[in-house]
């Protein structure tokens, strides 16, 4: 059975396991839109959510998501990044799942089709060490229980035939848009305090680059961009996921957010996110194909 028959099977399976929940998307609109999903072409637009109805949605999207991808391999923040929350009408972060097999590593080609509503930014993943992380409450107590940060490409997929008129929650629902993403050389956490200061103060002052094949720079931020320190991130979602029952395990990845602008990817077009200023960070690079 392929993924949209899977996807499509399982929308009406899901009222009992989820329960009836008032304002929540309807099973069969979460249906339409993960068949959407499945067959990479936009799905209609849903009207305005609550953060309630979002994180309603989420979890049925999930519960589809999750039988074609099987095993959850991190978590995504999303709309860290005060100009990515204006463009979405809101000014607080979300989050969503990211699954198993939609981590490529540098030099990846995919489609430039790869979704529905296909994108890429510059972002950057950690990966945890221990479960501690999620009584972290500074970005010094998040750097003692991570042990890798990973430059990273996200390739995220807003789905949706007017992606414009998501608001937050409307983008919660979707889980964040996760579809794909090329990660780059891990940076192992240094063992000295010092050490990790260092890195501390690199992380905040970074400039992160988009360039294409010539070379040309696409676009750019600052690591500051995301809620002041990139850290702060992955103290927000720890906190986040708590609310929902979700506690982050060794081993668990999470996306940080967007440094640079959204921006729409065609077929020959090679993108690299280089980290200026952050020691260690290779760059990282995917290609696009027809």
């Amino acid at each position: 059975m392929s993924m949209k028959q899977t996807l499509v099977a399982l929308a009406a399976g899901i009222t009992w396991a989820l329960g009836a929940q008032a304002q929540c998307l309807s099973d069969g609109d979460v249906g339409v839109m993960a068949s959407h999903y499945a067959s990479k072409t936009p799905a209609p637009n849903f009207p305005a959510l609550s953060d309630a109805d979002g994180a309603c949605t989420r979890a049925k999207f999930n519960a589809l998501l999750a039988s074609s991808f099987g095993k959850v391999v991190g978590y995504k923040a999303g709309l860290t990044n005060p100009a990515v929350q204006k463009r979405f009408n809101t000014d607080k972060p979300v989050w969503g799942k990211l699954y198993e097999g939609m981590i490529e590593q540098s030099g990846a080609s995919v489609p430039a089709a790869f979704g529905a509503r296909p994108l890429f930014e510059a972002d950057m993943l950690v990966r945890v060490k221990d479960a501690a992380i999620n009584q972290a409450s500074t970005p010094y107590e998040v750097l003692q229980h991570i042990d890798q940060v990973i430059p990273f490409i996200e390739l995220p997929d807003l789905v949706v035939q007017a992606p414009a008129q998501l608001n937050g929650p409307g983008v919660a629902a979707i889980n964040v848009g996760a579809r794909l993403g090329v990660a780059g050389q891990p940076i192992a956490v240094p063992a000295t305090r010092g050490e990790r200061y260092a890195l501390l103060d690199a992380l905040e002052r970074m400039q992160v680059q988009l360039t294409n094949n010539q070379g040309q720079l696409l676009a750019s931020g600052k690591g500051s961009d995301i809620l002041g320190q990139p850290l702060n991130a992955v103290v927000w979602i720890a906190q986040a996921l708590q609310k929902d029952g979700i506690t982050l395990q060794p081993g668990d990845l999470i996306s940080l957010g967007s440094f640079s602008p959204l921006l729409p990817p065609r077929p020959g077009l090679s993108v690299t996110a280089s980290y200026v200023g952050l020691p260690g960070a290779q760059p990282v690079q995917v290609h696009f194909k027809q």
